[in-house]
C-alpha cells in the first residue's frame, strides 16, 4: 500500500452529461439552455461571483471541425466596466439571436473543484503530504441544432454538458490508498457533480439523462458507490 498522502491517478477520461427533453422543439433551445445554466450557477454559486456568469460563448456551424460563426469571451473581474452581458440570460439571448438548425451553441462556465496543488504531485515519491486547493474548472454546456453534425443530438442529447477530465471525481480506485483529507475532498467533488445532475433532473423538465465517459466506463455507478463508501 502506498504511504499516507500518496495515491495514483488512473487514465484520465472525458466526462459528459447528456440531456433529452420531451417533445422537444428547436425554438425552445434557448430557454432550455438558460434553465440548465441556472442550475449549474446554483450549485457552483457558493464561490466568487465569477462562477455565476458565463465565461465564454461560441457557436459552431455544421460540425465542431468548422470555424466558429460566433464567439465571445467575457471579462468578469475588476477589469470589466460592466458584466451585464455575461449574465446567463443575456449571454444566451445574444448567442442564439439567429437560431439555425445546423449549429451548436456552447457556453462555458466555471466552478471550483478540489484538486491536488501543483508541486505536490501524487506521482512524486517525495511528496508525503499532498496539498489540496479549490481550483477553477471549466464546464461547457452545449445545445445542438437537429441538423448539427448529422443529428448528433440523438446520441449526445439535446443539451450536453462537458465536465472535462474525470480526475477530480475518480483519483485512485482503491480508497484505502487515499488519506483522510483526499477522501474528504473527492467526496465534496462527487457531491457537487451529483447535486448538479439531480438539480437539472428536478428543475429543467428533462425526460432522460445519461452521465457517461468517452471510454464507455460506467462512471455513474462508480461515483455513487464511492460516495457510499466514503460516507
Amino acid at each position: 500500500m502506498p504511504p499516507t498522502g500518496l495515491y495514483t491517478i488512473p487514465m484520465a477520461d472525458q466526462l459528459y452529461l447528456s440531456l433529452w427533453f420531451p417533445n422537444f422543439r428547436f425554438d425552445t433551445l434557448p430557454a432550455a439552455l438558460v434553465s440548465v445554466l441556472r442550475q449549474f450557477a446554483l450549485i457552483s454559486g457558493s464561490g466568487s461571483a465569477e462562477v455565476r456568469r458565463v465565461a465564454a460563448a461560441t457557436v459552431y456551424p455544421i460540425s465542431f471541425n468548422e470555424a466558429p460563426a460566433y464567439q465571445r469571451i467575457y471579462v468578469n473581474d475588476d477589469r470589466a466596466q460592466s458584466t451585464e452581458d455575461s449574465i446567463i440570460e443575456n449571454a444566451v439571448a445574444e448567442a442564439t439571436e439567429q437560431l439555425h438548425d445546423d449549429m451548436a451553441y456552447e457556453f462555458e462556465m466555471k466552478w471550483n473543484l478540489w484538486r491536488p496543488e501543483p508541486g505536490s504531485a501524487p506521482s512524486s515519491e517525495a511528496a508525503l503530504d499532498t496539498l489540496w486547493r479549490p481550483q477553477p474548472s471549466t464546464v461547457k454546456v452545449i445545445g445542438f441544432g437537429p441538423q448539427f453534425d448529422q443529428a448528433t443530438y440523438e446520441q449526445n442529447g439535446h443539451i450536453r454538458i462537458d465536465f472535462g477530465l474525470d480526475t477530480p471525481w475518480v483519483m485512485d480506485e482503491d480508497d484505502e490508498a487515499l488519506d483522510e483529507e483526499a477522501q474528504k475532498h473527492i467526496q465534496q467533488n462527487v457531491e457537487m457533480l451529483l447535486a448538479f445532475t439531480l438539480s437539472v433532473e428536478k428543475n429543467s423538465g428533462i425526460s432522460s439523462r445519461l452521465l457517461w465517459t468517452e471510454s464507455g466506463e460506467p462512471l455513474a455507478e462508480k461515483l455513487i458507490a464511492r460516495l457510499q463508501r466514503l460516507n
